[in-house]
């Protein structure tokens, strides 16, 4: 059995979830999302609050798909109550981004500025007084950690001075240059 696909899913207050043939629909104060389940694999219950995803057989199918569905589901459930965010933060002499309507704008060290134009549902921000700390949000947590993923991939940052585009939160191991190797 699935440890994460047999733990039960708590419903809170203010969230409506609809099952309709094999489309999952969740609806809460941040917004709606959807899925699709497949049905030949497992079955998802709604009683008193609580959802529990069940498989259908034992086949390698159904056991792969039994945990993500459930986490598909708790996350589904946590972006529409909470929503996502991941926050950026643009290293560098020069590197600066600003925010032009819906569009991201960066200078990065290239010869012209990149322009990043953010998807329906994400909204993207610089903290206040900063061209350099940004935080992106939204409801579905995969999208959110996509358009991150896509504008770190600008810019990565690089090993000796430490300069790009970086998560927060993520360390980057700084190496010698050659003349320290003497």
């Amino acid at each position: 059995m699935s440890r994460i696909g047999k733990k039960p899913i708590s419903i809170p207050t203010g969230v409506e979830i609809s099952i309709k043939e094999n489309v999952i629909t969740v609806k809460g104060k941040k917004g709606e999302l959807t899925q699709e389940i497949d049905p030949t694999t497992v079955t998802v219950k709604i009683e008193e609050n609580i959802i529990e995803v069940s498989r259908l057989n034992e086949s390698k199918d159904a056991r792969s798909k039994h945990g993500l569905y459930r986490s598909l589901i708790a996350n589904m459930i946590e972006g529409v109550s909470n929503g996502f965010s991941k926050s950026l933060e643009i290293r560098g002499v020069g590197y600066r981004g600003s925010m032009k309507g819906n569009v991201l704008e960066m200078n990065l060290g290239f010869s012209h500025p990149i322009s990043f134009e953010a998807p329906a549902g994400i909204e993207i921000k610089f903290e206040e007084k900063s061209q350099n700390n940004l935080t992106i949000s939204g409801i579905d947590k995969q999208l959110v950690g996509q358009v991150a993923a896509n504008i770190r991939e600008y810019r990565k940052p690089e090993p000796y001075k430490g300069k790009g585009i970086r998560y927060t939160d993520e360390y980057v191991a700084i190496k010698a240059g050659k003349s320290a190797s003497k």
